[in-house]
């Protein structure tokens, strides 16, 4: 189902309208039944109702903030500020902030090690006076914005997505995916998108390959586990956009209600064949 809203219209129970927004569902539950934007106080009291404190690899507590002008300073520089404060910058009535917030609510040990990653990556091209972006930070932000996570269990379907065989996955091996493969959706940015999915809808695929029994938890400790294994693959000082797999992520089964016929894996515009071999790191954790 898709949210018809104009951009900065609440909708309540937007986290029911897709199975994308399952992961953020036990986090924003308080938020199901409200019929209008929650202020920061009520971001900050979820995060008060967590079973442990969120923090910062710095230490600190996260609390999220008004949306306060743009300094030139270092420290008070969005993620700077973020690693060295715990204060998280978030605009009110924006669906991209409370979906960031969301995120850090689900992900925190990841989130705090992306939030470390930029921060180290900052700091490195600021002693260094370079003005073009490292390629740690480029892919940083892209994990931020358009992270998914793949877990399986199943070596050929990890190898089939790896070589973009899309029809091949998610048609003729859909039977499997649904049983020995999940996408988890890490990018607020993509949630944000997920609102008003669109054929192009793409991620920067992460890839777990799982044991069989992980598909037997409950989602909240699915989540746990990824959380920790994301943190674990973030702590890596040389990760680059080449490690980072496209997912065209409307080709799960049911995350679109268009993939129920084959002809919908035609479009090569959109499940696009690969132009060359690259060699992907995945982790293995089980």
């Amino acid at each position: 189902m898709m949210v018809r809203s104009h951009s900065n219209e609440w909708v309540s129970g937007f986290l029911q309208t897709s199975p994308m927004f399952e992961p953020l569902r036990e986090a924003g539950k308080l938020l199901e039944k409200l019929d209008h934007w929650p202020e920061i106080e009520s971001l900050n009291q979820l995060n008060t109702d967590q079973l442990s404190v969120i923090a910062t690899k710095s230490g600190k507590r996260i609390r999220f903030v008004p949306q306060a002008k743009a300094k030139c300073e270092f420290v008070q520089q969005y993620e700077p500020r973020i690693y060295l404060t715990g204060e998280i910058h978030t605009r009110a009535h924006s669906w991209h902030d409370l979906f960031n917030a969301l995120v850090w609510l689900t992900y925190p040990r990841a989130k705090a090690a992306l939030n470390q990653l930029h921060y180290h990556a900052l700091l490195e091209e600021r002693e260094h006076n370079q003005e073009v972006r490292s390629p740690l930070r480029d892919a940083a932000t892209l994990i931020d914005e358009s992270g998914v996570i793949v877990v399986s269990s199943n070596d050929y379907l990890i190898e089939l997505l790896k070589n973009f065989a899309w029809k091949t996955l998610f048609w003729q091996q859909r039977t499997a995916v649904l049983v020995q493969m999940k996408f988890f959706l890490f990018g607020h940015g993509l949630y944000e998108k997920a609102l008003h999915p669109y054929l192009g809808m793409t991620g920067k695929g992460i890839l777990f390959h799982v044991s069989e029994a992980f598909f037997n938890q409950r989602l909240i400790d699915q989540i746990a586990m990824i959380d920790i294994w994301l943190e674990d693959y973030l702590a890596q000082r040389y990760l680059t956009s080449a490690d980072l797999v496209p997912v065209p992520v409307l080709g799960y089964p049911g995350w679109s209600p268009d993939n129920t016929d084959s002809s919908y894996y035609d479009n090569q515009s959109y499940f696009r064949q690969r132009k060359m071999k690259k060699a992907l790191r995945s982790s293995g954790f089980s």
